[in-house]
C-alpha cells in the first residue's frame, strides 16, 4: 500500500464520517426553525418542548460536525499539496466565501439559539433559528460549488499547470451545480425527516411523550410525502446531467460495457473489470435507455469507449448506486404505507409500522454515503474531471508509513469522538422532551418549585437512565457546579 492509496483511504474515512453530520444538521436546523416559528405564532407549549429537545441534539451534532470538518482543509495541505497548488486560485475563494457567509452567520446566532430562550423575545429566538438554518444551507452551497467544479470544471484557464479563474460566475454555477446542490440538500432534509420519524415512532411504541411524538410523526410524514417523490425526480434530472457531462460514471453505475441503443437496465450483476463483462446478470430490456435518455431506443455509451486507465472502479460504483436507489424505493414505500394508515386512523397504533419507522432512522445516512461513493468513486481516476488525475494530486514527498501513522490517528480519534457523541445523543433520546411544567435551558432544567441545589444533587438520577424509563427532569449532562 503506497502513499496514494493510503491517502485516498484516509480522505474517504474522514469525509465519510464528516458527511453524516451535515446530512443531519442541515435538515435538523430547518426543523428547529420551523418549530420555533410555530411556537412564536401559536404559543403551544408542546411545540416549545419539542424544539428545546431537538436544539440540544442539534448542538451536539453540530459540535461533532465542526470538529470533524476542521480536519478536511488540513488534508489538502498535508496529503494533496499538488492539488492545492494547482487549484487554490479557484477553490480557495469558494472556501473563503463559506467562512464569510455560513460560519459567521452561524457564529452570530448559534449562541442566541442555544442559550437565549429566556433572554430574548420569542421572535428573536425564532429569527436566530432561521439564521442558523440559513447558515447550514449556505455552507452546503459553497462546499457543493467546490465539488461541482471538480466534477464539471468551468470558468478557468490553465497557465503553467495551475488553474486561474476567468469567470467566478461560471466557476460557482458549473453545469452540474444546480442538480448536485438540490439533490444533496434534499437528501439531507429527507435523512433528518426519517430520524425525526424514527424517534417519534420509538416513543409511541413505549407510550412516552405521546403528544410530542404525534407531532413529530405527522410533521415528518407530511414532509416526506412531498420530498421523497421530489427527490426521485431531482435524481432523475441529475442522472441526465451526469450522462451528458460524465458518461463514463453513468456507464459504471449501470455496469454497461458496450455502447448501444435500447440498453437493458441491470438489476443485479457482478461486474468484472478485467474481463470487461458482467457475471450472473439480471436485466430488464430497454429500461436503462428509458430512464437515462427518456427514449426507448436512446443511445448510451459503454465503458469500452474509454481506455482502461480512464475508467472508474466499476464494481464499487455499480453496487453503491444500487444501494442508494434501493433505499430510495424503500423510503417511498414507507411513506405511502404511512399515508394509508394515517387515512385509516391507524398511524399511531400500528406496532409493526412504528417498529419499521424506528429502524428506518438510519436509512438516510446509508443512502447519503452510497450516493457520495457513487459520485466520488465514479469520478476516478480524475480529481479534476478530465484535467488532473488523482495520482498527480498527492503530495510527492509522502511515504506510506507517514500516511499510515496519520490514518491510524484519525481512526482512533474519530471512533472516540463519534462514539462518545453517539452515547450522549442516545442518552438525550432516552430522556425525551422535557415535562410541561419545566422551564428549559440548554444543558439545564430548572423546576419553578425546586431550588437549584435539588438539581445539582441529581447526579445519580441523570446518569442511571433505563431504556424503559419515562421522561425525567434530570440534566443529561450531570450536575451543574
Amino acid at each position: 500500500m503506497d502513499a496514494l492509496l493510503l491517502s485516498r483511504i484516509q480522505f474517504a474515512w474522514v469525509v465519510a464520517f464528516h458527511i453524516l453530520l451535515p446530512a443531519f444538521t442541515v435538515g435538523l436546523a430547518c426543523y428547529v426553525a420551523t418549530l420555533e416559528i410555530r411556537y412564536w405564532l401559536g404559543k403551544d407549549e408542546t411545540i416549545r418542548r419539542l424544539s428545546a429537545f431537538w436544539i440540544k441534539i442539534f448542538a451536539i451534532s453540530f459540535g461533532m460536525g465542526v470538529v470533524s470538518g476542521i480536519v478536511m482543509p488540513f488534508q489538502f495541505g498535508t496529503n494533496w499539496s499538488r492539488f492545492s497548488d494547482a487549484t487554490s486560485n479557484v477553490i480557495g475563494s469558494l472556501l473563503a466565501y463559506e467562512v464569510i457567509t455560513a460560519f459567521f452567520l452561524e457564529a452570530a446566532f448559534l449562541g442566541v439559539l442555544l442559550f437565549g430562550r429566556k433572554l430574548v423575545p420569542q421572535w428573536a429566538h425564532a429569527l436566530s433559528a432561521v439564521m442558523v438554518a440559513l447558515g447550514t444551507v449556505m455552507s452546503s452551497f459553497w462546499i457543493l460549488a467546490v465539488n461541482s467544479w471538480m466534477q464539471t470544471p468551468a470558468g478557468f484557464e490553465i497557465n503553467d499547470g495551475r488553474f486561474f479563474p476567468t469567470s467566478m460566475f461560471e466557476i460557482i454555477f458549473t453545469p452540474s451545480f444546480p442538480y448536485r446542490l438540490t439533490h444533496t440538500v434534499s437528501a439531507f432534509l429527507v435523512t433528518t425527516a426519517f430520524v425525526i420519524l424514527a424517534v417519534g415512532a420509538y416513543y409511541l411504541r413505549r407510550n412516552r411523550s405521546v403528544e410530542e411524538s404525534r407531532i413529530m410523526v405527522r410533521m415528518s410524514l407530511l414532509f416526506l410525502a412531498i420530498m421523497v417523490p421530489l427527490q426521485i425526480v431531482i435524481g432523475d434530472l441529475h442522472g441526465l446531467n451526469s450522462l451528458k457531462h460524465q458518461p463514463a460514471k453513468v456507464a459504471a453505475m449501470e455496469g454497461l460495457w458496450e455502447t448501444g441503443r435500447g440498453v437493458a437496465a441491470s438489476l443485479f450483476a457482478i461486474p468484472d473489470q478485467e474481463a470487461e463483462k458482467n457475471h450472473f446478470e439480471i436485466a430488464i430490456p430497454k429500461l436503462a435507455s428509458l430512464y437515462l435518455t427518456h427514449e426507448w431506443d436512446g443511445e448510451v455509451k459503454g465503458l469500452k469507449e474509454w481506455a482502461k486507465e480512464d475508467r472508474p472502479p466499476v464494481a464499487i460504483v455499480y453496487f453503491a448506486f444500487r444501494i442508494m436507489v434501493g433505499i430510495g424505493v424503500l423510503m417511498l414505500l414507507i411513506v405511502i404505507t404511512g399515508l394509508i394508515l394515517w387515512k385509516a386512523g391507524k398511524l399511531f397504533t400500528t406496532p409493526w409500522y412504528l417498529r419499521l419507522c424506528t429502524w428506518s432512522g438510519c436509512a438516510g445516512f446509508i443512502a447519503v454515503l452510497a450516493g457520495w461513493t457513487t459520485t466520488e468513486v465514479g469520478r476516478q481516476p480524475w480529481v479534476v474531471y478530465g484535467l488532473m488525475r488523482t495520482e498527480h494530486a498527492v503530495t510527492p514527498s509522502l511515504t506510506g508509513s507517514d500516511v499510515a501513522i496519520s490514518l491510524a490517528g484519525y481512526v482512533i480519534s474519530y471512533l472516540f469522538i463519534f462514539g462518545g457523541g453517539l452515547i450522549l445523543l442516545r442518552r438525550l433520546v432516552l430522556i425525551g422532551p422535557a415535562k410541561a411544567e419545566e422551564a428549559e435551558e440548554f444543558g439545564t432544567k430548572a423546576h419553578p418549585k425546586r431550588p437549584l441545589s435539588a438539581i445539582t444533587d441529581s447526579t445519580d438520577k441523570a446518569m442511571n437512565i433505563r431504556p424503559d424509563a419515562g421522561p425525567t427532569d434530570a440534566s443529561p449532562f450531570g450536575p451543574i457546579r
